[in-house]
Parts: structure tokens; C-alpha cells; sequence
């Protein structure tokens, strides 16, 4: 009796607008490639008008998920299906997957952020009583939600538009608090922890103009940016004896339960993968 003949490899992707950018296809790879698994993983680039449709007909696409990015991940939480409680908790998806068929969605940023900062600031979390959050978009509900997670007693979101910063304050109940952009130099001072959950800094995008004066030495400040990888914040944080945490821990960390998914192992971040992208930003991305 002749074997099956094997089903085609999986394919997944990421989606977002634009995507051209996105290093999630090198990290996949190199899972696959070392893991010794058949798959791909590739771009796909959605207008926000076209996401719904594109998402509901994956399968058909022949995909077996896909990775979510800017600016569709409260588009993809609406769209699928079923929905994880961490999913639901924050009304954002990054992270798709069919079960029976069925599309589920997952966050797997909350994970990404707070792993990375274990990872690269150990003890971070040790009697962090006050953390600030600049931005209040879909990176920086999962960022909130993943400083709640670690028992942070106090965060302060803060955005240029202060309306957004109260309704994530809202969502997330009394242990977060909105305030305005401009009170970041009185706030410095109490903060264990600072976050840039914005896109300010990255290469590209406008520049992310604060002062760092009157932030303590030891506290920790990240940035979800990685490109560049040593952003301005990064640097002047350094400069004044903080802790720093670049944005690409967070990146490969959130995508390894992707990768599980739809390939069916779970994957390590190393040292090798790190620096295979850092040497991709590089080369892209000269100083």
C-alpha cells in the first residue's frame, strides 16, 4: 500500500500597511530553517479598507495564519471568530490561527514586552511602584496590561491627544491614570520604569521630543522602537545611568506562540536569532 502524499508545507504571513519593513519574515525563517520544519512565511500588505475581507478569506489564501501589525490589530480583534481572554481583555489581536477551521486570535504582545524586559533588565519588576507609558494605542494596551500583569502599582499613560490617554485610563480601571504630554518632566521623578509605546523615533517617523532631565539613575526605560535599535531615548537614558531595554526583545518574544501555532513546535529566542536581525537593521539601516 502506497503512503499519503504529504499536504502542502504551511504557509503564514504578516499583514499590515505598509509591511515592506517588517522583520517578522527573518525571524520565521530562521526558526524554520534551524528547526528543520517546511513552511514559509511572508508579507502580505492590506489597505485598512481591505483588511476585513482579506482576513475572513485567509484559508482560502491558503494560509494557516498570520501575524497582525499597524494598523490593524483592533480591525483583526473584530474580525475573528474566537478570541483569547488575553485578546479580550484588550480588544487587540496580533496573532491568528485556524482551529477546525475556526479563525482564533491571540495577543501575544503582552508576553513579547515583559519577557524581553526579563530578559534584559532582570528584576525590573522588583518594587516598581510607578511606570509612565508614552502613547495610548493598541502597543501600549498591551504594554499596560503586561505592567499590570507584574503587579506595577501605578501607571500613567500619557499621549499628545490626552482624550486617548483617559480612555485607555478607563479601560484598565483605577491603578492607571491619564495625564498630558507636557507633564512628563514633573512625572520623571517617581517613575521606576518608562516606556515609548509609540512609533516616535523610529527611523522615518517624526522624532520623539522629550527631555529625560529628572529621571532618576537605576530606573529602566524602553522603547518599543527598533529601528533604529539605539533610539535618541535610548541614548540619553543610558547617558544619565538608566537601565535600557531596545524594542527588539519584544518583537521576537511575541513571536514565538505564533510560530507554534502554525508550525507546530515552539521556538527559542538566541543570541544567533538576535543577531541575525540586528545585522539585517544594519545593513538596512546604516549609522
Amino acid at each position: 500500500m502506497s503512503e499519503a502524499a504529504p499536504g502542502p508545507a504551511p504557509r503564514a504571513c504578516i499583514v499590515g500597511w505598509p509591511v515592506k519593513h517588517s522583520r517578522s519574515p527573518l525571524i520565521h525563517g530562521h526558526w524554520l530553517e534551524t528547526l528543520g520544519l517546511a513552511g514559509s512565511y511572508g508579507r502580505e500588505e492590506v489597505s485598512p479598507e481591505a483588511f476585513p475581507s482579506f482576513l475572513k478569506t485567509l484559508q482560502a489564501r491558503g494560509y494557516v495564519g498570520c501575524n497582525v501589525t499597524v494598523p490593524h490589530k483592533e480591525a483583526a480583534y473584530r474580525t475573528v471568530e474566537v478570541a483569547t481572554d488575553r485578546a479580550r481583555a484588550l480588544e487587540v489581536v496580533n496573532t491568528v490561527w485556524f482551529e477546525n477551521g475556526v479563525l482564533h486570535g491571540d495577543n501575544t504582545d503582552i508576553v513579547g514586552f515583559v519577557s524581553s524586559l526579563d530578559a534584559d533588565a532582570p528584576g525590573w519588576a522588583d518594587g516598581a511602584g510607578h511606570a509612565l507609558v508614552l502613547g495610548a494605542g493598541g502597543a501600549a494596551r498591551a504594554i499596560v496590561a503586561g505592567l499590570l500583569d507584574r503587579q506595577v502599582g501605578l501607571v500613567t499613560v500619557l499621549n499628545r491627544t490626552r482624550d486617548r490617554a483617559e480612555t485607555l485610563a478607563r479601560f484598565f480601571g483605577k491603578r492607571v491614570q491619564a495625564a498630558r504630554w507636557e507633564d512628563l518632566s514633573q512625572l520623571l521623578h517617581s517613575a521606576d520604569l518608562l516606556v515609548n509605546a509609540t512609533s516616535l523615533g523610529m527611523t522615518g517617523q517624526p522624532a520623539l521630543d522629550v527631555s529625560l532631565e529628572g529621571l532618576r539613575p537605576g530606573a529602566v526605560v524602553t522603547d518599543a522602537v527598533y529601528v533604529p535599535l539605539e533610539t535618541p531615548l535610548l541614548r540619553e537614558a543610558r547617558a544619565r545611568g538608566a537601565r535600557t531595554v531596545d524594542g527588539l526583545g519584544m518583537l521576537l518574544h511575541q513571536a514565538a506562540s505564533g510560530f507554534e501555532h502554525w508550525f507546530g513546535r515552539l521556538p527559542e529566542v538566541t543570541p544567533e536569532l538576535r543577531a541575525l536581525v540586528v545585522a539585517d537593521i544594519q545593513k538596512s539601516h546604516p549609522a
